[in-house]
């Protein structure tokens, strides 16, 4: 029986030199809360499961995965992963040794980094992005949920960093440059939460049970999905107080606005996943174009 891990060596070894014209690719937006939701038996992994065998059933396979996950943050400038084989990150304390033993060994995708690369730009400078040939790898953000959706890891994944020192229009602005990439094959999937404030977690009877806060900042969230207004997404701070209490600091907010602005006008989405963990993670997750 041929293994995930030969499955994935030998689509490194097969390589991916150039992204091929092809029907649109969906766009996804993921709440991946806490990383034990890649290991246990529970809805959100299950949904993620179920999603993956869909894609593949009603579109062409994606030629690549570009994931922006909330935990890849780099100052002055965004960077792709540019190795040929990813490292898969275990970026969290605390947990059992089974998630530790977690690996993903997709394939990158370096020749198509470096073309990338080029092709894109910091929307304040006009500079092209950076590759990153082997310091980082896929994260939490990225593993947790790619591997339950595609789990014989064999569909190459590069990660874009995202620059944390740039207002929230330029990352949707960035996100906005995606949009060309869904016609050559490629699955945008960002990775956050929509509410994410670690420092109000508390245990709850129920997944529907969550600050009022939280439920008005993802409900803001939802009315501006639902209404088509992904643009709008971007003034999230000036809800103020609730803001704040929803995201302390926004680095899991900033992939929503990546996979917002790589959405066509009109577009239908699904979302999914609609309650909360531990009263201040909202798990909220969007398909666009599928």
């Amino acid at each position: 029986m041929t293994s995930a891990n030969d499955v994935a060596q030998a689509a490194v070894q097969a390589g991916i030199a150039e992204l091929k014209p092809s029907p649109r690719m969906p766009v996804l937006f993921l709440g991946h809360g806490s990383p034990m939701n890649a290991i246990e038996d529970n809805a959100y992994r299950r949904s993620w499961q179920q999603l993956g065998q869909e894609l593949l059933a009603q579109v062409e396979r994606p030629q690549l995965v570009l994931c922006i996950s909330a935990h890849w943050l780099t100052q002055g400038g965004s960077f792709l992963t540019g190795m040929a084989q990813p490292r898969t990150i275990h970026d969290f304390g605390g947990f059992p040794p089974e998630l530790f033993a977690q690996q993903y060994p997709a394939p990158g995708a370096p020749q198509v980094a470096t073309q990338l690369a080029a092709q894109l730009h910091m929307p304040h400078t006009r500079q092209p992005l950076g590759v990153d040939p082997q310091a980082w790898g896929l994260d939490h953000g990225a593993w947790s949920v790619l591997q339950p959706m595609f789990p014989d890891a064999s569909i190459p994944v590069v990660q874009l960093s995202m620059d944390y020192s740039r207002p929230p229009a330029e990352h949707y602005a960035l996100g906005q440059q995606l949009r060309a990439l869904r016609e050559r094959g490629v699955l945008i999937v960002g990775s956050g939460n929509v509410v994410h404030n670690l420092r109000a977690l508390q245990r709850t009877s129920s997944p529907q049970q969550a600050y009022d806060w939280a439920v008005d900042f993802d409900q803001m969230v939802a009315r501006h999905v639902d209404q088509g207004d992904l643009a709008g997404l971007v003034d999230f701070q000036q809800l103020g107080p609730v803001a704040q209490m929803a995201h302390p600091s926004h680095d899991h907010y900033l992939p929503l606005l990546y996979a917002a602005g790589a959405v066509e006008g009109g577009e239908a989405v699904r979302s999914f996943n609609t309650d909360y963990q531990m009263a201040a993670i909202s798990m909220r997750s969007m398909v666009w174009g599928a």
